[in-house]
């Protein structure tokens, strides 16, 4: 078998030899492990166009583009390349929590199999440019001396959250969106801080990633929360007109009334709402879709961080450090990651239905 299996190799590699195309320069980044190159696998996948999945228990590793599917398992040397075995001269291996490839395998196997390479100019946004969303702040819950919730092998919730945001922050950016983070370092920021930090900045959305924990060692999966409506709803609104500040214009709303205030105020409350829990569920749904997660759904509470929010507000709970599987996955670089490109698609489709509803109205 294992005869077979170098014939193969060799057939194939020498097959490669002829066509293969490698670009003088690279701008993926490369690694040394062990004395030899390795590409990281995800950009290098991103810039080919190719979608891949990541098995995080059996660590198997999927890559598909068209009718072409490449499967690798890190710590090993075997690939399948349409089913044909191919013997690579390293391991598959992890650096830095992400998945790295050898050399070859990027020159001899993906860039034969994906010729097009899609380079920053080309790369097209897939997030909807629509009015209402032009800035987006995301928050990384708890920081500095408050770790959050410490999973059984030391996982704080703080670093989790602040990786997690950070990486959601960049993938935001490179779509054109502009991003106010809350902290962008292992620091504490109050509750009240970071309310006053989204009211003032003028975005659109407010996104806070916090990770879960439970006493019972069982509970797991994914939930998002929106605000939930407060106990006594005239009073609450009355505290917005009071606290609030509104740029109204025009003669209608030059009276100092409280009570018009309120009631404004009181609209205002109750659309960011509905947007809140239409945003959560848009989450909720692409993380269904994009990874094998229970995905626990949408729920509404009074954090602190939501109630004070004068946008649509919602606070993802990526998964529980409680949980003795969900804390290994989220300790892997590779997953953070994937957590990070879900959220991401979930704002998008919120801001594909934004704009498509705009696009009606006109």
């Amino acid at each position: 078998m294992c005869k077979r299996l170098i014939f193969i190799q060799v057939i194939f590699i020498l097959f490669l030899s002829g066509c293969a195309t490698v670009s003088v320069r690279e701008s993926l980044p490369t690694y040394s492990i062990n004395g030899a190159v390795y590409y990281s696998l995800i950009p290098l996948c991103e810039s080919k166009g190719i979608n891949w999945e990541y098995d995080t228990f059996t660590r198997v590793i999927v890559l598909r583009k068209g009718a072409s599917r490449i499967n690798l398992k890190v710590g090993d040397d075997l690939v399948l390349v349409n089913q044909r075995a191919i013997i690579l001269n390293h391991p598959v291996d992890i650096y830095e929590g992400a998945v790295a490839v050898p050399a070859k395998f990027k020159e001899q196997i993906v860039d034969v199999l994906f010729k097009t390479e899609i380079t920053p100019s080309q790369r097209v946004s897939t997030f909807p440019i629509s009015r209402k969303i032009r800035k987006i702040v995301v928050d990384a819950g708890h920081g500095g001396n408050d770790p959050g919730a410490i999973g059984r092998t030391g996982l704080r919730e703080k670093d989790v959250n602040l990786d997690i945001a950070k990486r959601l922050a960049l993938l935001l950016k490179s779509e054109g969106v502009n991003v106010v983070m809350t902290r962008s370092t292992d620091r504490f920021i109050p509750l009240g801080a970071r309310v006053e930090i989204t009211n003032k900045s003028k975005a659109n959305l407010f996104v806070s990633i916090h990770s879960n924990a439970n006493r019972t060692r069982s509970m797991n999966g994914f939930e998002v929360y929106y605000v939930a409506p407060t106990l006594n709803d005239a009073k609450r609104a009355l505290v917005a007109a009071k606290e609030g500040n509104l740029d109204l214009e025009g003669s209608l709303f030059a009276s100092r009334s409280l009570e018009l205030r309120a009631m404004l105020w009181d609209m205002i409350y109750a659309y960011d709402r509905a947007e809140s829990i239409q945003l959560a569920k848009n989450i909720c749904r692409s993380v269904g879709s994009n990874m094998n997660v229970k995905v626990i759904g949408v729920k509404d509470a009074r954090y602190e961080v939501l109630r004070g929010s004068r946008i649509p507000a919602v606070l993802v709970e990526v998964g529980f450090v409680s949980n003795y599987n969900e804390e290994r996955m989220l300790k892997n670089g590779f997953y953070r990651q994937k957590i990070a490109e879900s959220i991401m698609d979930g704002l998008s489709d919120y801001a594909q239905e934004l704009a498509m509803a705009e696009a009606d109205k006109k």
